[in-house]
């Protein structure tokens, strides 16, 4: 539950319940992947006069649900985030679990 500047509630989900995507407050104003939300009286939307509030609609998580589980032959996969100054550190996932699938903990790839 996300709480106002005054302690009313801006916005809830159901406990448990995950939400994907651009969402919007009860004033109609989009929230953003940190939950930013301002109340109606609130001084701090005074830099949105005269103009409508950017929020970019591509989260993250919502990108790397969308790859594909990449199928490997091996038990154990390294995981470095694409190489080079764009990607992580290396990690190696282990796949001998029952699920047969692992998730780098950095990127969030399944293999």
């Amino acid at each position: 539950r996300l709480l106002g500047r005054r302690g009313t509630t801006a916005l809830s989900l159901p406990q448990g319940a995950r939400c994907f995507g651009v969402r919007t407050s009860p004033t109609g104003e989009k929230v953003t992947h940190t939950g930013q939300v301002y109340d109606d009286k609130d001084y701090r939307k005074v830099r949105f006069i005269e103009r409508q509030k950017e929020v970019n609609e591509n989260f993250a998580i919502d990108l790397i649900a969308q790859q594909p589980v990449s199928n490997v032959e091996s038990r154990v996969i390294a995981c470095d985030g694409g190489g080079g100054a764009l990607g992580h550190p290396k990690v190696y996932i282990n796949l001998d679990k029952e699920t047969k699938t692992g998730t780098c903990g950095y990127c969030g790839l399944q293999f």
